[in-house]
C-alpha cells in the first residue's frame, strides 16, 4: 500500500456514544473488557467490585480491586468519570470517597484534563508515600472512515514509582541495610527490564526486600521471583493457591516431564501436605 492510501484517525465526540456519564459511560466502563483496556494502560489487573457505591450520603462511580498479586481481595481502587473538563467539584468529590474508602489508589477519568488539575494530582503523587496512587487519564474515541468507535485512554498524571519507592525505603525515620539497598536496586532493573521487554509482565512495585510478585491473570495463581545471598541464589516459583491448588498441581506434576523439557531446567515439585498452597514449580540458580 502506498502511502498516499493511508486513512486518517477522525476523532469523536464523546456525546454521540455516551449521552450520559452516570447511565452510559460507567456501566460501559465497568464491563469486563473495558475496565480491562483501562487496567492494561495504568499497568493493574482490575475487578470491578461495585458501580455507584455508597459513601455516607454520596456515590462513588466505580469501586475495583487491583488483584495484580494474585489476591481476590486485593488493595481497592476508586475510579471517578467526568465525561468533560475536569472541575474543582470532581476533585473534591475524588478526595471525598477515597478517604471514605480508603482506597489506595484513585484514578480520574476526565476529557479534557487540565493543566491546574493535572498539576494537583501530580502534588498528591508527590506528598503521599507508596501506598497511595493518584492517576489521571484522558478518554477520546477515534475511527478511520467508517470503521466501528474504538476508545483510547490518555495517561496524563501517574505516581512516580522511582520516587516513591526510595522515599518509602530510605525515610520515615528508618534506614535500610546494605543488603535491602542491593535489593532494592536490583528489583528496580528488573522492573525496568522487564517493560523494556513489552511481553506484559507485570510486577508489583519493586521494594526493599528479597521477593518480588508477578500476575498471572488469576487471582489464585502468582508468579515470584526470589533472591538470596545467603546462600547465595535466584529462584522463580509458581505458587497455587485455594480449595483446588492440590487439583491444579497434580494436572501440572502429570505433565511435568514435557513442562520440564520446555522450560529446560529440572525443576522442583513440591506440594504441603498440610496446606492448600502448592508453591511449584521452582528452580534455583546460584
Amino acid at each position: 500500500m502506498a502511502a498516499t492510501d493511508l486513512a486518517r484517525l477522525e476523532p469523536v465526540d464523546l456525546r454521540q456514544v455516551w449521552q450520559s456519564e452516570p447511565e452510559d459511560f460507567t456501566p460501559w466502563l465497568a464491563q469486563p473488557d473495558n475496565i480491562t483496556l483501562l487496567g492494561e494502560t495504568l499497568g493493574l489487573e482490575l475487578d470491578v467490585e461495585s458501580t455507584e457505591a455508597g459513601v455516607g450520603p454520596y456515590r462513588a462511580d466505580i469501586v475495583c480491586r487491583d488483584t495484580a498479586d494474585g489476591s481476590s481481595d486485593g488493595a481497592l481502587v476508586l475510579i471517578e468519570n467526568q465525561l468533560e473538563r475536569t472541575n474543582h467539584n470532581h476533585l473534591g468529590q475524588l478526595l471525598t470517597y477515597a478517604a471514605g474508602l480508603d482506597a489506595v489508589t484513585v484514578v480520574w477519568i476526565a476529557a479534557p484534563f487540565t493543566d491546574e488539575h493535572r498539576t494537583a494530582l501530580d502534588w498528591l503523587n508527590l506528598k503521599t508515600d507508596q501506598s497511595v496512587n493518584f492517576f489521571g487519564l484522558e478518554i477520546e474515541l477515534w475511527r478511520i472512515g467508517d470503521s466501528p468507535i474504538a476508545p483510547k485512554f490518555n495517561v496524563v498524571a501517574q505516581p512516580n514509582d522511582w520516587t516513591k519507592t526510595l522515599r518509602v525505603a530510605t525515610g520515615q525515620g528508618r534506614e535500610i541495610s546494605e543488603t535491602q539497598r542491593q535489593q532494592l536496586e536490583f528489583w528496580i532493573e528488573f522492573d525496568e527490564f522487564l517493560k523494556s521487554r513489552g511481553d506484559g509482565i507485570r510486577c508489583q512495585n519493586p521494594g526493599a526486600r528479597h521477593w518480588l510478585y508477578s500476575s498471572l491473570g488469576r487471582s489464585w495463581m502468582t508468579f515470584a521471583c526470589v533472591i538470596s545471598t545467603s546462600p547465595p541464589f535466584v529462584r522463580v516459583e509458581l505458587a497455587l493457591d485455594g480449595n483446588d491448588a492440590k487439583a491444579w498441581f497434580s494436572l501440572l506434576e502429570n505433565d511435568s516431564e514435557s513442562i520440564e523439557e520446555e522450560v529446560g531446567e529440572e525443576l522442583i515439585w513440591h506440594s504441603p501436605p498440610n496446606r492448600k498452597r502448592c508453591p511449584s514449580p521452582n528452580q534455583e540458580r546460584s
